[in-house]
């Protein structure tokens, strides 16, 4: 039997199949959505708290104004947004072990809010990256910056899920609605997906 011929510029099938799962594992990873400004009253009570799984974005969306005109009492919001551990989320204060993730010090953001986004990986290869560990809390809370005017503590804390127990089954942590809803994949790109398995395979 004859070896079978290669193409020059067709995709091995090995690499389409990865380019395949990476396409599939990003449409259906969730996105959780929160609005960081004092005006979220979760956020502010400091009983916010959202469930989530490993490679899903946390998306944390900065204060926005359209413009200067628009300005209300202690506005406009800057602050920096740190990941602190439970003692520290408690008080809302900055310690030496508290990370700086981001900083929203864009209020006027000519094309909308500064989104920041979170992946929820166990392990990443980005130095500025974090990697989350399933069946733990992880703890956000933000400070003023020192342009900015004096702001209520604003804390959110995240649950990954699931932690695996020794009998091998999944403890599910009880989910909150306390946060916008999850984002699900559209039909144009399910559509694109199954266009490219059928290109793959003829």
């Amino acid at each position: 039997m004859g070896s079978p011929t290669w193409t020059p510029g067709a995709l091995p099938a090995w690499k389409a199949t990865i380019f395949l799962l990476h396409i599939i594992s990003a449409a259906v990873a969730k996105r959780h959505i929160v609005y960081w400004n004092s005006t979220n009253t979760r956020l502010t009570a400091g009983d916010l708290s959202i469930q989530v799984n490993l490679n899903d974005y946390l998306d944390i969306y900065c204060p926005h104004y359209p413009n200067k005109g628009t300005l209300g009492p202690g506005q406009p919001e800057t602050l920096a947004l740190y990941l602190t551990t439970e003692a520290s989320f408690q008080g809302c204060v900055e310690t030496r072990g508290a990370i700086k993730r981001w900083e929203c010090n864009t209020p006027y953001a000519q094309f909308g809010p500064v989104r920041f986004s979170e992946k929820i990986q166990r392990f990443t290869p980005f130095s500025l990256g974090f990697e989350f560990l399933p069946g733990h809390h992880y703890y956000y809370s933000s400070l003023p910056t020192d342009e900015g005017p004096p702001l209520s503590c604003m804390k959110l804390r995240v649950t990954v899920c699931c932690e695996t127990t020794s009998m091998g089954s999944k403890h599910t942590q009880e989910t909150r609605s306390s946060h916008s809803p999850l984002r699900t994949p559209s039909l144009p790109l399910l559509l694109l997906l199954l266009l490219l398995i059928l290109l793959l395979t003829a």
